[in-house]
């Protein structure tokens, strides 16, 4: 064996044992999965209206009994000028610019293509979109909700190695599926995929982050800088989905993340070896045990509600600046580009600061933020004056969710079995109400009554939901574990102590008696 290959073995072998390691898995794990998850938001709104609009002209030229012209002619749909072209092949001699109508005679027939209004806010089918891309945004978090119950109990009987190795293999299909569909339906169900992998990945990363890391503050660290890959996702995917998808086209950000997906695919291999089962050493609390505790509701709740807001914004956000600011397509995703920055910072700063300041206030906080800010978003004239509310929204959000994932695994340790994959599938089942409710639900709201008032409600409903997090303030702990949390504080204690003292315990108690 040569030198650079035992190397190499070494540092597989230390990096198994790396609570560092593990945390980068995760964290990438997070990020490419949030990337999925966003950088369709500013493409498939415009895509399905842009396949709407060839289907509809299609049939129009079918229906009114004119001979069609094989090859001649060709619909253009203009989100720069909102305007709608129909136009014969022509050289670039023929292209004049600044032209607003092309005008073509064909032998008996005339083909001309009317005007469009300025935005296409008149047009029912961009209205109708709200539901259709509502329902689609919704599939993903509908599949994870329904998965998640049985990933959780799963990885206390196998470990978490395998479905995180599971996660990335049909994150990796729906990805590709993504990059090659041409229909509603073949995205409709490479979301829902999607939905199975981030119910393998969230549950069992966060899962083994709270197994690795036994201490509440490290816990709260540790989990911080793996939401920060969520939110980094959350951060790139619109942008860079509305550029690719602007200059290159709809399969080239997809493509690009698949490759990514592999990266993190052979470090999952080679790191945690996801072959070998390595079951939990005791048997956690059920399921539905857990549901039954009034303080993992309050703190699944918070994840609910909070995260809802965004789930709503998603899909109703873009069409709404479609009808009122004729924004262009590298618009709809940079819009969100605020949210994602300022949940970065959320998260990050609050997943120190939220221990110290105590997790149920900056919850407390995060959740009335999160209602104000929601309701401003439709005071916004252009995309500037939607920067500060989605600032507000995304880091509002940073605040409630870095406070309550790790206070859900502190729940389990002071009332239950200190087994985490339960937990995290409840709290992954917040988050995915949040996102099957949000979008499903938004779109019809926004459809039948608009778009201000659908942002009005979710707020009301965040301010409303604050004050119960008063209650997580000195959660009791049940008797059984109060006795061992005493005795393990005290043998911490003890350890520390003999670590940090400058003569053996023994040698200070001699001394203290000969004192005496």
């Amino acid at each position: 064996m040569s030198l650079t290959e035992f190397s190499l073995l070494r540092w597989l072998r230390e990096g198994r044992q790396s609570r560092k390691l593990i945390l980068l898995i995760v964290f990438i794990a997070l990020l490419l999965d949030n990337m999925l998850l966003t950088v369709v938001v500013p493409i498939i709104p415009s895509y399905l209206y842009t396949l709407a609009h060839e289907l509809n002209t299609t049939d129009s030229h079918e229906g009114s009994g004119e001979p069609a012209v094989t090859n001649s002619l060709q619909t253009i749909f203009s989100y720069y000028d909102n305007s709608m072209l129909i136009i014969e092949n022509v050289t670039e001699s023929m292209w004049q610019e600044g032209s607003d109508l092309i005008s073509t005679r064909l032998p008996g027939v005339v083909t001309t293509a009317s005007p469009q209004s300025d935005c296409p806010k008149a047009d029912s089918n961009l209205l109708n979109e709200n539901v259709k891309v509502g329902l689609l945004f919704a599939s993903k978090a509908t599949v994870q909700l329904l998965t998640n119950p049985f990933i959780g109990p799963m990885t206390n009987r196998i470990g978490y190695q395998i479905p995180m190795f599971a996660g990335f293999c049909i994150m990796f299909v729906s990805t590709v599926m993504f990059a090659f569909s041409g229909t509603y339906t073949l995205l409709l169900i490479a979301r829902s995929l999607q939905g199975i992998g981030s119910s393998c990945s969230s549950v069992a990363g966060m899962g083994m982050l709270a197994s690795v890391y036994t201490d509440d503050e490290e816990r709260g660290n540790a989990m911080g800088i793996a939401l920060g890959g969520l939110a980094m996702g959350v951060l790139v995917g619109p942008p860079f989905g509305s550029i690719l998808y602007e200059f290159v086209g709809k399969t080239a950000p997809f493509l690009v993340l698949a490759v990514l997906v592999l990266f993190d695919g052979a470090l999952q291999l080679f790191v945690l070896q996801p072959s070998r089962a390595q079951p939990e050493s005791q048997t956690g609390t059920s399921i539905f045990t857990l549901l039954k505790d009034p303080y993992i509701i309050i703190a699944a709740g918070s994840i609910c509600f909070a995260n809802m807001a965004i789930a709503m914004l998603e899909p109703a956000l873009p069409i709404w600046m479609m009808e009122t600011m004729c924004s262009r397509k590298w618009q709809l995703g940079v819009a969100f580009l605020p949210a994602s920055i300022s949940y970065l910072l959320g998260t990050n700063i609050f997943g120190v600061l939220a221990h110290k300041m105590g997790r149920w206030l900056c919850a407390f906080i995060g959740m009335i933020l999160v209602g104000i800010s929601i309701i401003c978003v439709p005071f916004a004239s252009n995309i500037y004056g939607l920067i500060a509310p989605n600032f507000g929204v995304g880091f509002a959000i940073g605040m409630v969710d870095s406070s309550m994932m790790p206070i859900m695994g502190y729940l389990v340790d002071l009332r239950h079995v200190s087994v985490y994959g339960s937990v995290y599938a409840i709290a992954d089942v917040a988050f995915c109400m949040g996102f099957a409710l949000g979008p499903s639900a938004g779109g019809a709201i926004a459809k039948s009554i608009g778009f201000p008032w659908l942002m009005t409600i979710i707020g009301i409903i965040d301010i409303l939901f604050a004050p119960l997090c008063l209650f997580l303030r000195s959660p009791p702990a049940k008797e059984e574990k109060m006795a061992i949390l005493m005795d393990h504080s005290c043998s911490t204690k003890t350890k520390m102590y003999t670590q940090n003292s400058t003569q053996p315990y023994y040698a200070a108690e001699e001394e203290t008696e000969s004192d005496e």
